[in-house]
Formats: C-alpha cells, structure tokens, sequence
C-alpha cells in the first residue's frame, strides 16, 4: 500500500466514525476516529506548511498545559480530539464534490461563459458565479477560474493593447477573489457556519441569515461599484461577439440548489444539526452527481461512480493535508482555551468592552481582519472569539450578531490579507506579489466596504 492510500484510507475512517457518532453518538467510534486521526497526522510528517505546523506545535503546548492545570484533562483532551475530528470530516466531506465539478461538462461550460462576457456584465457575473462555485469546489474555484483566466486574456484579446490586457487581469481577478471570499457567507454548508453553528449549540442558521446575506449583498454590491468606477472602460476596436448563454450558470444552480436543499432536507427528517447534516449530505450529493455523470454504465451509475471514488480518492484528499490540520488545529485549540480561560480573569477587560455594547460585533470584525493580515489565520481568531464573546454576557451582543460579525470579518480577511491561502494563489497566477492585490489592488474596496459594514452591524443591532 502506498503512502497515499494509507492517507487516504485513515482520513476515510476518520470520516466515516464521526459520521456515525455525530449522528448516532458512538463514544468508541469517536474513539476509533481520534486514533485514526492521530494516525493520519503521524504520516504527514514533514510535508506540512508552517501554518499548519505552527498550530499543530500550538496544540500540542496547550494540551500540555491543559493536562497541568485542568481537573478534568482526560475529557476535556477527548473533547477537544472529537472537534478536530469534526472539522477533518468537514473538510473531506465538502472535498468529495470536487470530483464529480472538476470532471463535469456543465461546471466547463460555466466557467466559459462567464468569462466570455461583456466588460459591464463580466464583475457581477463573474464574482456572483465563483461565489456559487466555492460552495462546491471550495478553494479550488480559484485555481480552476484564474487558470481560465489566464488563458483568456491573451494580448490577442485585448487586440494588442497590454495595458487592456493588465486592466481585465486585475478587475476579473479582484471579481474572482471577492466572489470566492463570500461563499462562506451565503452557503449554509461553508466552513464559516460549522465553525459558528458547532460553537453555539443554541444557534441556528436561519438566525445568522438577516445578518450574513445582508452584508454579503453590501460586499458585492460595493465590489461591483468600485469596480465599474475605477475602470477604465476602453472602446472596443472591432464589433462585439454576442456573449455566450447563461443558461449553463442556470443549470448549476438548479444543481447547487438541490444540494443544498438535500442538507435541509436530512436535517429536518433525520434532527440534525446544519453542520452534520452538511456532513451527511455533501458525500450523498457527491455519489449521485457522480453515478449520474456514469448512468449510460448500467445500474443507474452506481457501481461506475463507486469505483471512481476508490481510484480518485488518494488524488482528492492528498492536497487537503494542511487544510486538514490548519481547520482542526484551530478548532483544537479553540475547544481548549475556552475551557482554560476563566471567564472571572477577563474582569478589566469585561469593563472596558461591556459599555460599547453591540460595537463589541464591530471590534471583532476588525480584529478577525487585523491579525490576518499578520498571519493569524482567521480560523484561528474565529473559532477562539465565538467561544469566549457570547460567554461574556454583553448587553446587546446576541450570538447571532457575534457569529455574523466574526463570518464577515473572516471573508473581509480573505480578500485583503496577503499571507493567505486564495491571495497566495492570485499571486501565482498572475505574477503579481500577494501585497499588491491585498492592499493596493484592493484599497479602495476595503477603505468603502469596512465603514459600509460597520454600520450594517450597528444598525442590524439597533
């Protein structure tokens, strides 16, 4: 068995034993789980970012402070294993659609008429199109798109004239870039809602909507204004070729729909919390996408997509490693220190923030946004802020608006902070360094988009 089937093979167990105990609560398959994810981190040795590394060094430390100075360690370690459990399976679990979209004519099609169209419909289109994509492909939407991209704008395009040329990179990029930013905003399966929903028992995603969509409209609707203000708008030099059919993006979200409404759909029938039944519905939806795509094999694709997914399995989740360990890392920690620190300590911070009331939501927005831009990934401040803000006790500062404010922090740091993962990927693409796009690129949207945010947050509140 090679190193890759045995990654692969641990992380299915991994998957498949919290499944079942998340659904059926099973404290020995939770166990089985924790050894097998022990095991997967074991193999991964050497292969890890520095992010991913340092936070697993963080882990590590804080387990043994934990073992020093909690009278329950034993539970509260156990605990902390079962949530990094969680988030390994989260990241799998969303990770199986990938298969069947990279392997698809329609995700193609998509993407070509996207991109084919005209410069005043191409930013709403194009942001509001990889928004709906990152839903399924997650980050990959930004290597399939910036590739396409990238092969589009050729100088012949932009007949002869580079400076053209360097305008479309930057706005379908800077498009690109903030569509993908606020898939974990309008998607009730992202990362976002797991992390806030599995920290705020008493939450539910329909109380987070009001707040999420409304901000996610405000960022699109300021990104799309920044974008036709700033332009330029060149003439073209030859007549226009009539823009490619939607209806391809129409069929995808008929398709994103029924994914969606499949994960509402198991959490009412079977009472499940959303972010299990995401669990449960993303491999379902995966395994029908992909016996569809195979269904002229005989046996309604069933036996052609399983196979499938026995031989692409290595390749899927052998890039998911460091995401793997940076979401449970973070969620490991964040388990850890709420339980560590008392909420009686935070006494002369408690009296200066309780005064500011809701503006509390704003400062934790700004901080989530802040600490990026250090390296502090949002992960990190997120799943740490969710578990100790609603345990203050704020006037003011209900869980719903503390969720909502910490999502859009994240998704704002996302496209602004140069040391993460999506704008390191831009950079790649398009030879521009990660700094540029964050600040200079992307400046005049922050400097509109943050002050616009803060007071939907205090309006929302009041």
């Amino acid at each position: 068995m090679t190193m890759a089937r045995l990654r692969a093979g641990l992380l299915l167990i991994v998957t498949l034993a919290t499944l079942w105990h998340l659904v059926f609560i099973s404290v020995t398959l939770q166990v089985v789980a924790v050894i097998a994810l022990v095991a997967y981190l074991l193999t991964l040795r050497g292969r890890l970012s520095a992010m991913a590394f340092g936070l697993l060094l963080a882990a590590g430390m804080v387990s043994l402070l934990t073992l020093w100075q909690s009278e329950t360690p034993s539970r509260l370690l156990f605990e902390a294993a079962g949530r990094f459990a969680f988030f390994a399976t989260f990241v799998v679990a969303l990770s199986l659609l990938r298969l069947p979209a990279y392997r698809s004519r329609l995700v193609r099609r998509c993407g070509t008429a996207m991109l084919l169209q005209p410069p005043g419909r191409r930013y709403p289109i194009l942001s509001a199109g990889s928004a709906l994509f990152g839903i399924i492909l997650n980050i990959g939407v930004l290597n399939l798109f910036a590739c396409m991209i990238e092969k589009s704008n050729t100088l012949a395009a932009a007949q002869g004239r580079d400076w053209v040329r360097r305008v479309r990179q930057r706005r379908m990029m800077l498009a690109l870039l903030r569509g993908f930013s606020l898939a974990p905003l309008i998607s009730p399966m992202g990362i976002g809602v797991a992390v806030v929903l599995s920290s705020l028992p008493a939450l539910r995603w329909i109380d987070l909507a009001p707040y999420v969509i409304g901000s996610a409209l405000l960022i699109f609707l300021v990104g799309w204004g920044v974008d036709h203000l700033t332009g330029p708008h060149p003439a073209a030099r030859s007549e226009d070729t009539p823009a490619p059919s939607l209806v391809p993006l129409g069929q995808f979200c008929l398709l994103l729909l029924g994914i969606v409404s499949l994960v509402f759909v198991l959490a009412w029938v079977l009472e499940l919390r959303l972010p299990i039944a995401a669990l449960v519905g993303a491999p379902v939806s995966a395994m029908a996408w992909l016996a569809w795509q195979r269904r002229r094999l005989g046996l309604l694709g069933v036996p052609g997509a399983l196979v499938s997914l026995r031989r692409q399995l290595p390749w899927l989740v052998a890039p998911i490693g460091n995401e793997v360990v940076v979401l449970g890392a973070a969620g490991y920690l964040g388990q850890l220190c709420v339980a560590l620190v008392p909420v009686a300590s935070l006494g002369p911070l408690l009296s200066v923030i309780e005064p500011l009331g809701a503006a509390n939501a704003v400062l934790a927005m700004l901080l989530v946004v802040g600490l990026a831009q250090v390296g502090v990934n949002p992960i990190v401040t997120v799943t740490l802020l969710v578990g100790l803000l609603p345990s203050l006790q704020i006037e003011g500062l209900t869980p719903a608006l503390t969720g909502a404010a910490l999502m859009v922090g994240w998704a704002l740091a996302l496209m602004s902070s140069p040391m993460t993962a999506s704008m390191l990927i831009l950079s790649r693409f398009t030879g521009v360094a990660s700094t540029q796009i964050g600040y200079r690129w992307n400046a005049r949207f922050l400097l509109a988009c943050i002050p616009l945010l803060a007071g939907w947050f205090l309006y929302a509140a009041w």
